[in-house]
């Protein structure tokens, strides 16, 4: 066997702060060989991505290896010295991180960010430096890459920002790139193109790779082994295949039950994990999942398991299935492909109807009516155009879009990033004024509500933000949030409001004692289910949701996803929801619309239009997973004429390029649809 390129042995982590300790990683144990791609996966806190920033020494403040071994390349960068581990960060290791707009330099341009790791480790010369970062921008597919070393990272797309992340990683050509989670936030098109590229640049480079990602459904078909974690431990490791096909440890079992993409394939709702992951400022006795497990024993919450195969061995971290579970789930034979988790909701899976549905009437809500919104661009920082320059007028962020939403619905919209979704939902709450068009609310125009009116709307409609950590005051108590809206509307003396605000935390599932805790003080999951809770204070009619589980681990998010369910089956809820997991929609709306660069090109009944597709898009982005769109979405400051779509549409024809095509019903059952072509 080839020696490993990467050795971690019984690593130990401890981060210490404000009068405690947090036991990160307890005994770690990983090997990677050259040119292999290994998936670590888990839930939010169980020490992925610790493990990676431990290879790098780039642990948090107050972070120290207490143990164990990191041999790279027959080097232990658990105990080098800071300037070896220098001459390794960008050179032999590259990092990718989950967050590129954060891990940018705003005020570099992309040029000076992509040739400095050159600058530092192989010393060119300047020119040589930037002509190298050109030919990596072109390398991972940016367009235009001459002119984008120019450009700063507020100026590019989401996936763009990532392409340079990941030339940045990769310009020193390391033998090693570790990349967390680098595709959470983004569409389901731009995380198959940046997937592909990483595959293919992989291949290429002959590099090994670490994949951290809490999502089972992204490593599928991109590493070579997993090893899921929890509670700072390996909990299983194997081949991806044996894994997906037969999991052996329950907590593998449960993460893929939570799948949406699985709950449809078993036309059932996704299920979560109870409970929560152990907290690690003590280590726990006996098995960390036994406390959320239903086949947890005596045994198990006496005694912590040991990484083992059938044999009651302890394997090679090479190729065997290894799992620390006393009980686990009994083998079966591999059954091939069909036993992998599928990559997108097959198109003739019907969906089941949920035992208690909502009800729902045919009076409409909320109503947008050939609603358009436009923002002027102007060049400069004080907003002056830029003498010499040709800059578009404005951004046409939607375009005549109307939509109908029920009493009792859930709309889904859906689409790629930067498709307008964001800003249609704000001018449905009345946070954004429509340049054109008109915005119905139980059959009144909020153009034409007075201010007292207006206070009244924003009691029936309420919006939950997609990064509920930013959306919430860092320097007020969860109690102070939530009660914030109650004294702004002037509902209740304190005491009714301390009912009100008790009443909300069990709607979804908190404890009471959060009220006396700040936001940072809870997990994803937490805050998630706080944003809802204030969303709910008022007793709104319809919650706008926008990509409200986007971050949120698969295990979390059916938690969030069936209380959103329960609550609108108890409250009579009206949900718009926004989001670009095609699967998350299909699970929970009943009509669904489909956005393209601000206009809608499809609508209808969630389960028609997701069986049924007729827009080349829509197609498209079903077929998402196995590369059916290709290229980058045209910019909203100079769209294209007649359909928008036609750029990158494989049917398109000359027709398409004059004339915009209009909403068509081909059908009687509700499904339209903007193409020529049908």
């Amino acid at each position: 066997m080839t020696d490993p390129l990467l050795r971690i042995e019984d690593l130990r982590v401890e981060i210490a702060g404000r009068g405690r300790t947090v036991h990160a990683l307890d005994g770690v144990d990983l090997d990677l060989a050259p040119g292999e791609s290994l998936g670590v996966v888990g839930e939010s806190g169980c020490g992925k991505t610790m493990t990676a920033l431990s290879v790098l020494g780039l642990l948090p403040p107050g972070g120290r290896i207490t143990g164990g071994r990191i041999l790279f390349d027959g080097t232990d960068l658990a105990a080098a010295p800071e300037q070896v581990l220098r001459d390794i960060r960008g050179n032999s290791v590259g990092m990718v991180f989950q967050d590129p707009m954060t891990s940018l330099n705003p005020t570099l341009t992309i040029g000076a960010q992509v040739a400095e790791p050159l600058l530092l480790h192989r010393r060119p010369s300047r020119a040589e430096a930037w002509a190298k970062a050109e030919e990596m921008l072109r390398l991972v597919g940016m367009p235009r890459p001459a002119e984008r070393l120019r450009s700063y990272p507020h100026q590019l797309s989401g996936g763009m920002r990532q392409r340079v992340a990941i030339a940045m990683a990769l310009v020193c050509e390391p033998r090693l790139l570790i990349a967390d989670e680098p595709t959470t936030a983004l569409d389901v098109t731009t995380q198959h193109q940046i997937l592909e590229l990483v595959d293919e640049l992989r291949a290429r480079l002959g590099m090994a790779m670490i994949l951290v990602t809490h999502d089972l459904g992204v490593i599928a078909r991109r590493v070579d082994r997993v090893a899921v974690m929890y509670g700072g431990r390996i909990a299983e490791r194997a081949p991806v295949r044996p894994l997906f096909a037969t999991p052996r440890h329950r907590y593998t079992q449960a993460l893929l039950a939570a799948l949406p993409e699985r709950a449809l394939a078993g036309a059932r709702p996704p299920a979560g994990i109870p409970g929560l992951p152990p907290s690690l400022l003590t280590r726990p006795t006996g098995c960390r999942f036994a406390p959320r497990c239903a086949h947890a024993t005596d045994l198990c919450r006496a005694a912590e398991p040991e990484l083992t195969d059938d044999l009651h061995e302890t394997p090679p971290a090479g190729t065997a299935h290894a799992f620390a579970c006393f009980h686990p789930a009994a083998p079966a034979p591999d059954t091939g492909p069909a036993a992998e988790v599928p990559a997108r909701p097959p198109a003739t899976a019907t969906l089941r109807a949920p035992s208690a549905p909502p009800v729902r009437t045919e009076e409409p809500l909320l109503r947008l009516a050939d609603v358009s919104k436009s923002y002027p661009l102007h060049g400069g920082p004080f907003g002056r155009r830029r003498p010499g320059t040709r800059q578009a007028a404005e951004v046409s962020a939607v375009a005549g879009v109307s939509l109908t939403v029920r009493r009792g619905e859930t709309f889904g919209i859906v689409g790629e990033s930067g498709c307008g979704k964001s800003t249609l939902g704000r001018m449905a709450v009345g946070l954004e004024a429509p340049s054109g068009g008109a915005v119905h609310f139980a059959g009144r125009d909020l153009a034409d509500l007075t201010r007292r009116e207006l206070r009244t709307h924003r009691r029936d409609v309420q919006l939950m933000f997609q990064d509920s950590a930013t959306s919430m005051d860092p320097r007020m108590r969860v109690g102070a949030v939530l009660r914030e809206p109650l004294v702004i509307q002037r509902i209740g003396d304190r005491a009714e409001q301390r009912r009100r605000i008790a009443g909300l935390l069990d709607d979804v599932g908190l404890p009471r004692g959060a009220v006396d805790r700040y936001p940072h003080e809870f997990s994803g999951g937490q805050r998630q289910r706080l944003g809802l809770a204030r969303a709910l204070a008022l007793a709104p009619s319809l919650v706008v949701a926008d990509e409200p589980v986007s971050a949120l681990d698969v295990s979390v998010q059916a938690q969030i996803l069936q209380l959103m369910r329960e609550l609108q089956r108890e409250k009579g809820l009206s949900y718009l929801f926004i989001s670009h997991d095609l699967a998350v929609v299909r699970h929970l709306a009943d009509s669904v619309g489909v956005m393209y660069l601000g206009k809608l090109v499809e609508t209808g009944p969630a389960e028609r239009v997701f069986t049924r597709p007729l827009h080349p898009y829509t197609q498209g982005l079903l077929r998402a997973g196995s590369g059916a769109l290709a290229g980058e979405a045209p910019s909203a400051a100079a769209p294209p004429s007649g359909c928008r779509f036609r750029t990158r549409c494989p049917i398109a024809k000359a027709v398409c390029a004059t004339t915009e095509p209009p909403p068509a019903e081909p059908d009687s059952a509700g499904h339209r649809v903007a193409c020529h072509l049908l």
